[in-house]
């Protein structure tokens, strides 16, 4: 019976330390990641100190000793606010290639001949790691880009307006909660910013100055439409507090908004073969399942007849 204690004993402990073993080396896979992530942080304030503190200041509040230089001043990249929701394919793009690429300010210039895109990548995990508030994965969501985008006059950046500096939608679009129409921002509109954001040294700004010295409207591009014979009202939509993206897609993650909306041939003849493919955007089949969920969901009492959006 000793004998048999002693080994159930052994059994035990040498059970425990297996558990124990595995409890280490799991917690240690865990910390894998932080650690690499740790590493990347210091490995980035280090490129950061190296090229981006002249400017941004050693702390990053944009107080560098050349910040007073430029005529835009440079960014307080520690403002959490304004950082946390830039995608870092947005940031990335403005390290190697610099504000223009972004329509920004040709003041931060590209640094694709200094870093690697790793090496980038770094420097933003540094810079997320300096935001307050701060950042959390999550915050900052994919860019969202249409090969078909047309180019428009201005490269006009929904990811910074809507997206970082959070704009709301009706401030440039306010025809929307009182027309069938969202309308265009008005150059003055515009202009109410811009008169002194940027109008020193950004080329997007001062074409944006070249059309309201000549009292002329900005040729935007449309992306959005229905058909002719359909009636959309912004209006009612708006007043029942359906987020613009519903219909609109996440515009505050494009840089150039576009669309891949409408009929298309390809669904026209499955549905001759008797399926029934999910209907496409801005479609009737959509707009009509969105509102027999609206009314499901929410009691909205959205029309489901005919009349109501062909009249």
């Amino acid at each position: 019976m000793r004998g048999r204690g002693i080994l159930l004993g052994f059994a035990v402990a040498l059970a425990a330390s297996g558990g124990l073993v595995g409890i280490v080396f799991t917690f240690g896979a865990r910390l894998a990641p932080a650690a690499a992530n740790t590493r990347d942080v210091k490995s980035g304030e280090a490129l950061y100190l190296r090229y981006c503190a002249v400017c941004h200041g050693d702390a990053g509040r944009g107080d560098g000793s050349s910040a007073t230089g430029f005529a835009t001043k440079p960014a307080d990249l520690t403002d959490g606010r304004l950082m946390n929701a830039l995608p870092d394919e947005f940031l990335v793009n403005i390290i190697l290639r610099g504000g223009p690429a972004e329509g920004l300010s040709p003041g931060m210039p590209p640094f694709a001949d200094f870093l690697s895109e790793s090496q980038t990548r770094q420097l933003i995990r540094y810079l997320r790691a300096i935001a307050a508030p701060p950042f959390r994965p999550g915050m900052a969501k994919p860019l969202v880009t249409f090969p078909d985008a047309p180019r428009q006059p201005i490269l006009f950046s929904h990811v910074v307006h809507a997206g970082s500096f959070q704009i709301s939608c009706q401030y440039c679009h306010a025809d929307a909660r009182r027309s069938e129409y969202a309308g265009l921002p008005s150059v003055e509109r515009c202009m109410g910013c811009h008169r002194i954001i940027g109008a020193q040294d950004n080329p997007e700004i001062a074409t944006l100055h070249d059309y309201a010295r000549r009292g002329q409207p900005i040729p935007w591009v449309r992306v959005f439409k229905v058909p002719e014979f359909t009636v959309f009202p912004h209006k009612p939509h708006v007043r029942f507090e359906l987020a613009c993206q519903t219909c609109h897609g996440p515009i505050e993650r494009m840089r150039v908004v576009g669309a891949d909306t409408g009929p298309r041939l390809v669904d026209d003849l499955v549905r001759l073969l008797g399926f029934r493919p999910p209907a496409r955007a801005l479609t009737m089949g959509w707009c009509v399942d969105c509102h027999r969920e609206q009314n499901a969901t929410r009691g909205a009492h959205a029309p489901l007849d005919c009349v109501s959006c062909h009249h």
